[in-house]
């Protein structure tokens, strides 16, 4: 299977000499300054996992392990959670901010999102709660003033969709930045949560199906099925326990800045990396 090193910053050839023995992989020919890759390696075991995980990371490089012969092209869909993926905030923890309760807010998603909050739907029927009574105006204050896409969002986007992929933007945010965002980036399909407002204010609650990790994986599905592929043709991009069942049911899952019980279970991890790392790992 292909091994592929990618870091920020130009790879070092000691480095690459030290992960090609870790690995036991072919030579590792150079593709830029920042990219290196090498035909085969070993299988990917736990303890290889492991000591390319204690010898990249401290070095900012990103390694990966990739199926053999397939090509970006290959694949039909990119689907990616919108908070902290696609985009660098929590929406909900900064419209928070505009009354106040960013760290109460804050400290609920981050231990939903360590997995340590297992219901979503209640944790974000908490979080909206205090919302209430906020100025639906702070939702564009927010999308207009602290809402940035992710590094390589961009570049990456455009060439999925230069290749023919599909996109899915799926997140247990809200539609008011979702939509915003398909519009901007030309997305072609998203789904997100809806808050209520009533003469101009949050009301406190979420109308209609909250998309949780459930609702996120029958999605992915859905939409695969709509364009006549299969779920291992997806490629799905999280960073929170909530994406753990759409990046199961896909043939590659990305994890991107994400927690740890994330990183763990995914097929790919970027630690360091833009999200135009995916470019990176197949050719086109």
């Amino acid at each position: 299977m292909p091994l592929i090193l990618q870091s920020t910053a130009p790879l070092p050839t000691a480095d690459l000499d030290t992960a090609r023995t870790l690995a036991r992989a072919s030579e590792l020919v150079l593709r830029s300054d920042t990219v290196a890759a090498a035909e085969e390696c070993a299988p990917l075991t736990p303890a290889l996992r492991d000591a390319l995980d204690d010898f990249c990371g401290p070095r900012a490089i990103d390694w990966a392990v990739v199926p053999p012969g397939r090509k970006l092209s290959d694949f039909r869909l990119v689907a990616m959670d919108m908070d902290s993926t696609l985009i660098t905030i929590e929406c909900i923890d900064e419209i928070a901010d505009f009354c106040g309760l960013k760290a109460e807010v804050s400290a609920i998603t981050e231990a939903a999102m360590r997995g340590e909050i297992t219901d979503f739907n209640e944790s974000l029927r908490r979080r909206v709660a205090l919302l209430k009574g906020l100025d639906a105006s702070v939702l564009d204050c927010v999308y207009e003033e602290r809402l940035r896409l992710s590094p390589g969002a961009e570049r990456m986007l455009q060439t999925v969709q230069a290749l023919g992929l599909r996109t899915l933007l799926v997140s247990g945010g809200f539609v008011h930045f979702t939509e915003k965002l398909k519009a901007r980036l030309k997305l072609d399909v998203t789904r997100a949560n809806t808050l209520e407002i009533v003469d101009g204010k949050l009301t406190g609650n979420v109308v209609g199906e909250i998309v949780n990790a459930d609702v996120k994986a029958r999605t992915v599905q859905e939409v695969c099925a709509q364009i006549g592929a299969t779920p291992d043709q997806a490629i799905v991009m999280g960073d929170g326990s909530n994406d753990l069942k759409m990046m199961a049911v896909a043939g590659l899952s990305v994890a991107f800045r994400a927690k740890p019980v994330v990183r763990a279970q995914a097929s790919v991890a970027f630690n360091h990396v833009g999200l135009d790392g995916l470019l990176a790992l197949f050719p086109h």
